[in-house]
């Protein structure tokens, strides 16, 4: 692996896993098209690399709510107080309740995982994926404005959410399309939809990192390449970090129509190259 397509990796990852167009899905497409992987000969440590750099982005952008989240937990947890009054005074600490509450069904995956994950490698699949990720973005620009924020969401909104997250680790389902169209169906406001689904990701990514660095170990580092692994990483975050930027300003139009055609599009060119290659 050159520096260069490191570099190359490392933007695809940070534009792909917080624009609603699939970061597995693209990852897909270049392993299998173009040959171009970070999961073979030896390269799993800078997968796991790619997805912290991508986890960094979130902690930057957010870094704020997750302190508050944190701080006022203990406030959250006080007794002698009702639940109205932990709702307005901790709102933050509520939303880390929540986002525990949305990880939760995350479990039930763990069982199929190896079978979901033979899936990256069925481009026609991929393809479908993206086209049903686009179809999803169409219908979300159609939802209505919620009103929900971290005070008032409900624990059944975060089980929904989280259950759509789910679904979202099938390679080619958008994770952050899946998330905020869910938040903006239980009637999330579409800014606290954008925050809400980023901040869900953290436990989710983390926990796959942490699966994935066992299988990195295992199958050996190339410390030869660690100045490649960190530039791509490097690239991971910044790139991250200005998708998400990106994100919360479209989120505010609720204009996630050009996404849908861009997914409609990349969904059927790989169908057309997988059938005649």
């Amino acid at each position: 692996m050159s520096l260069w397509q490191a570099i190359l990796l490392g933007l695809i990852q940070g534009v792909s896993e917080f624009l609603p167009i699939s970061s597995s899905g693209h990852l897909s497409i270049l392993n299998n098209l173009f040959e171009m992987s970070t999961t073979e000969d030896g390269h799993v440590f800078f997968d796991v690399l790619l997805h912290l750099g991508t986890l960094v982005s979130i902690v930057t952008v957010f870094w704020r709510d997750i302190v508050s989240m944190f701080f006022e937990i203990f406030g959250f947890l006080g007794l002698g107080r009702t639940g109205g009054e932990r709702k307005r005074r901790y709102p933050a600490a509520r939303m880390l309740f929540m986002i525990i509450l949305a990880t939760l069904p995350l479990v039930l995956i763990l069982p199929i995982k190896d079978d979901l994950e033979l899936l990256f490698y069925n481009t026609i699949f991929i393809g479908v994926a993206l086209i049903l990720t686009g179809c999803m973005l169409f219908v979300s620009d159609k939802m209505m404005q919620g009103k929900k924020t971290e005070t008032s969401m409900t624990v059944w909104d975060a089980l929904i959410i989280g259950i759509c997250q789910c679904a979202a680790v099938i390679p080619g389902l958008s994770r952050s399309g899946t998330t905020i169209t869910a938040g903006l169906a239980t009637g999330l406001k579409r800014d606290f939809a954008v925050k809400f689904a980023f901040l869900m990701s953290i436990p989710a990514v983390l926990g796959a990192n942490l699966l994935s660095l066992v299988d990195a170990i295992k199958t050996g580092v190339d410390w030869s390449l660690l100045p490649a692994y960190i530039a791509g990483m490097l690239t991971a975050a910044a790139v991250g970090i200005l998708s998400i930027q990106l994100l919360q300003r479209i989120a505010k139009r609720g204009r996630f129509g050009g996404f849908a055609y861009y997914c409609w599009v990349v969904g059927a060119l790989t169908i057309i190259l997988t059938m005649i290659f």
